[in-house]
């Protein structure tokens, strides 16, 4: 089976799936075919740009001639000064321009306006209204532009259902009917532009499955024509609801309502990288050029490999470390306890040599990406380190399950690992064995052991 896989370790915005598309092989010649048959007066111009040291394919979108914000130049090309002039500059000029766009009965959606510094891929077009449409457009009018389009139906069917996805969204967030929703964020020229060719070029990847990583959200505000909101936005929130996301690296806005629409839309499904054979991969950059952080999307292409898989699975884990070397020791016992009790996968320490001589403690803790924040957070507050470094990893697991037995004290829970079917590993509760040999005034190996007899006798039998 032929799988595409897109990781979002760096979010997703529409022109970084363009881009990506591009690069695994997608004829620029198609997508372009595309915006000339939507007939809105736009272009796309294709680039080739680096992205801390990785490189990727950008894709812009010229509306009448003009692209919706200006190009920013090399940070090596402009100085403190004129960076801070041209920032000032954006922002007034996005506010002024994004005033509410109003449907019947007075709904409209919010328009958040971001100055250049936290753009991130496609977000001027995501929240941005271009300024010739200010008036926004309602979704029977998107519905019919993409409907007249010279694309597959397929591929027409597959745009519709991301516009709709958006406006699902922000018809809840506004508590309003979808089709009194107009949206000047989303039904821009270079959104729709986006979401057409996205769908055109997911169809033209000639795959049997869209799979897609755990996405990074990013941090830190967007601002939006209603107040100041947390990234992600309102409609991103929305339209991630029960896919797994994280939040690491630079603080911005990573993973566009755009972005997350066509995402959900397009994946079947959500998960580490699958086994595959890998034939293509292909690279989509955002606007920004992140210091240590490549702000690309990857795009990979391949076949499964279900023939040669031994049974196991991956999965993506956070790692958190901290040297600590003026902890009393009495308090690392309750700080592992916390993190346990919080959602920790595994604590452990090691002894290192630090600075100045100084022996110490190398705290690691290993938990779920959605944990991370809230266990640095422990970390802090329990422990004296300055600082928790953080990186995710991918694990081989084993097939787990839980098997009860019966002992003449209590129920046991015996975790049982298996491969391709077959037990390989089995062992007893601890909590569960703890606790029964604490009320009974017993030997805690005297349950483990029992335990583990009534498991491999019931095996058997």
């Amino acid at each position: 089976m032929r799988i595409a896989y897109i990781e979002c370790f760096s979010g997703i915005s529409g022109d970084m799936f363009l881009g990506a598309l591009i690069d695994a092989g997608v004829s620029p010649k198609l997508l372009e075919q595309t915006v000339a048959a939507l007939n809105v007066g736009a272009r796309l111009e294709i680039t080739r740009v680096v992205r801390a040291g990785v490189s990727a394919s950008k894709v812009d979108v010229y509306v009448n001639g003009e692209k919706d914000s200006p190009r920013e130049p090399h940070p090596a090309q402009k100085s403190m000064a004129e960076t801070h002039a041209h920032d000032e500059h954006s922002h007034h000029a996005h506010e002024h321009s994004h005033q509410h766009s109003h449907g019947p009965g007075g709904v409209h959606s919010h328009a958040p306006k971001h100055d250049h510094p936290s753009d991130h891929g496609d977000a001027h077009h995501d929240h941005a209204g271009q300024h010739s449409h200010s008036h926004g457009r309602g979704l029977t009018e998107i519905r019919e532009i993409i409907r007249r389009t010279a694309i597959s139906a397929t591929a027409k069917k597959t745009a519709i259902a991301i516009f709709e996805a958006l406006g699902a969204a922000e018809a809840k967030i506004h508590n309003a009917s979808i089709e009194t929703i107009h949206f000047h964020e989303v039904g821009a020229v270079d959104a729709i532009v986006d979401i057409v060719c996205a769908a055109v070029g997911a169809e033209a990847l000639g795959v049997d499955e869209i799979v897609c990583s755990p996405l990074n959200l990013g941090g830190g505000t967007v601002e939006c024509a209603h107040g100041t909101f947390p990234v992600p936005a309102p409609a991103t929130v929305e339209l991630l609801a029960k896919t797994p996301v994280y939040s690491s690296g630079p603080q911005a806005e990573l993973v566009t309502p755009t972005g997350a629409a066509i995402v959900k839309t397009l994946a079947t499904r959500f998960s580490t990288f699958p086994a595959l054979t890998i034939s293509r991969t292909g690279y989509g950059a955002g606007s920004r050029d992140f210091p240590g952080h490549p702000n690309v999307l990857r795009l990979t292409i391949g076949e499964t490999t279900t023939s040669i898989s031994d049974g196991t699975e991956f999965d993506t884990v956070c790692v958190l470390e901290a040297n600590l070397d003026d902890l009393n020791p009495q308090v690392f016992g309750y700080v592992s306890d916390r993190l346990m009790e919080d959602g920790a996968l595994d604590c452990f320490a090691m002894p290192v040599q630090m600075k100045k001589n100084r022996p110490g403690t190398l705290l690691t803790v290993l938990c779920a990406p959605t944990d991370a924040a809230k266990l640095a957070q422990i970390i802090f507050a329990e422990t004296t380190t300055l600082g928790v470094r953080q990186r995710h990893e991918q694990r081989r697991i084993l097939a787990r399950r839980w098997e009860p037995v019966s002992t003449p004290w209590g129920e046991v829970r015996i975790k049982v690992a298996s491969m391709n079917g077959a037990v390989t590993n089995y062992a007893p509760e601890y909590e569960d064995c703890r606790k029964l040999a604490a009320e009974h005034h017993i030997p805690l190996k005297q349950v483990m052991q029992e335990a583990t007899n009534q498991y491999l006798t019931g095996t058997r039998e």
